[in-house]
């Protein structure tokens, strides 16, 4: 889900963890438990499932992730139809050091957040 920067339900300290991306730190539990991996389509919500394309549905291959290719290449500009794309070609293209390239995107972009970084 997108998230809006004027949105009036986040504190202060919400701001601040949104803008370094604090608030996916849960999700390493998910990633310690199997569910989920550090790199790949972020997971979507069910009722977001129920409208996709049927190829869209490719995206499932792979163990969702914290963070992935749409994420590191402008994720709050994008259209959804370039975040398919970009999550596509992450599952047909995957290799260890696209992983690691997209891990060393993420953590600059934490330590230097920009406009991809919330």
């Amino acid at each position: 889900a997108l998230q809006d920067e004027n949105d009036p339900r986040v504190t202060p300290i919400g701001r601040v963890m949104r803008k370094y991306s604090l608030d996916e730190l849960p999700q390493l539990f998910n990633v310690i438990g199997g569910s989920m991996s550090l790199v790949g389509p972020r997971p979507p919500l069910p009722m977001e499932v129920e409208q996709y394309a049927s190829h869209v549905h490719r995206r499932f291959l792979v163990k969702p992730g914290i963070t992935g290719l749409w994420q590191v290449s402008g994720r709050s500009t994008l259209s959804w139809e370039e975040t398919v794309r970009l999550d596509l070609s992450y599952v047909e293209n995957w290799s260890l050091l696209g992983d690691l390239a997209i891990l060393a995107k993420t953590a600059k972009a934490a330590i230097a957040p920009g406009e991809s970084a919330h």
